[in-house]
């Protein structure tokens, strides 16, 4: 019985200073992931992320510089290239990732080039390390959606790079809001930082109001027709002047059909003479990728949906707005939500711009 307690008693020790690591790997049926970012001060950092769920644990430390294990004072001095910053260790069943980004944009100040609040200096620039090319894929389009959001007057310039080895802080700055609640208070709120957040997020606004993804690919062909199919999982084309909306001229909102993110509104459609529907712009940048396309022996820029992943159309620029683009999409890849629907469909914000 001894050994046996032993046995389990090691067990516990080495997969808690597996989550403490914050390495990937699976156990007990959970997988785990990891996510980093560099948002200023990492007292501030650990806070946000420790009280959300779904998140397993939060380290603060340095990454993205040159020095190899670097105290406090080496980085503070601003000579190492490192930022502080923070390890998540995730649940990404309880939690996503675009949803840590849009944390990490809540407790922020992404226009400042030049440290956040009252910190100042290249340690304290903010950054988006991303671990793999999903990351880097929603770190970017996360990005290019707040940009467009009105939300902030001047340019995103967090930046976002691949991960580079992070090192633990020491241990008096780990939990520093719970160890010191009354000094952290004090630090957020003199710094600029809380009344800044206040300000700019306000009670419960997000930067996303809703959360979308790509289902699997057997929830995808049962849901969709086979035309709906061919076009948005197998860069399909549909027929000219043979689609459900070329000609639609009700008020509401185009939404990809298999994920349901917002793509374009019927205010910047036009007839464009082609047969397929066409937009001057889309409803939301965040939600469209543009890709290179010489599938046909010419060069095209091919339109996809940021989060369902879903062949749209493609961008040409000979559009009547003042940019000149022509988003020609096959309607096989939307679905229409009329003004009247949004509200109940769960797209109310967009019902005032309609």
């Amino acid at each position: 019985m001894k050994h046996i307690i032993n046995r389990i008693s090691i067990t516990y020790i080495l997969l808690t200073l597996m989550v403490l690591m914050g390495q990937n790997h699976s156990y007990a049926n959970e997988t785990v992931e990891t996510a980093i970012f560099a948002g200023g001060c990492f007292w501030c950092g650990e806070q946000a992320f420790e009280e959300r769920d779904g998140v397993i644990s939060v380290v603060a430390g340095y990454t993205g510089g040159r020095t190899e294990n670097p105290t406090y004072k080496e980085v503070s001095d601003g000579r190492t290239g490192h930022r502080e910053a923070v390890k998540i260790t995730y649940d990404p069943s309880r939690v996503s990732y675009r949803e840590l980004l849009d944390l990490f944009w809540q407790n922020i100040d992404p226009t400042d080039a030049g440290g956040q609040f009252a910190d100042r200096g290249p340690q304290y620039q903010t950054v988006i390390f991303y671990a793999n090319e999903e990351q880097k894929r929603e770190a970017f389009a996360s990005k290019k959606e707040l940009d467009t959001s009105g939300t902030f007057k001047r340019r995103i310039v967090t930046k976002i790079l691949k991960a580079a080895p992070f090192y633990k802080a020491e241990e008096d700055h780990q939990d520093y809001y719970k160890k010191c609640p009354l000094p952290y208070k004090r630090y957020k709120t003199r710094s600029g930082r809380e009344g800044f957040l206040k300000k700019t997020w306000g009670e419960g606004k997000k930067v996303s109001q809703k959360k979308y993804e790509k289902p699997q690919r057997g929830e995808i062909k049962k849901s969709l027709t086979p035309l709906q199919f061919e076009v948005t999982q197998q860069c399909g084309t549909e027929d000219p002047f043979n689609n459900a909306y070329w000609n639609n001229e009700q008020e509401g909102i185009y939404v990809d059909v298999v994920s349901g993110e917002p793509l374009f509104s019927s205010r910047d459609k036009f007839h464009s003479g082609t047969g397929w529907p066409s937009f001057t712009k889309p409803i939301d940048a965040g939600n469209i990728v543009e890709k290179d396309d010489t599938s046909v022996s010419m060069k095209r820029t091919e339109v996809r949906s940021a989060h369902g992943d879903s062949h749209l159309g493609h961008l040409f620029n000979d559009g009547p707005g003042p940019d000149g683009l022509r988003y020609c999409i096959n309607s096989a890849s939307l679905r229409f939500i009329p003004k009247e629907d949004l509200e109940k469909e769960g797209y109310g914000a967009y019902a005032e711009s309609e």
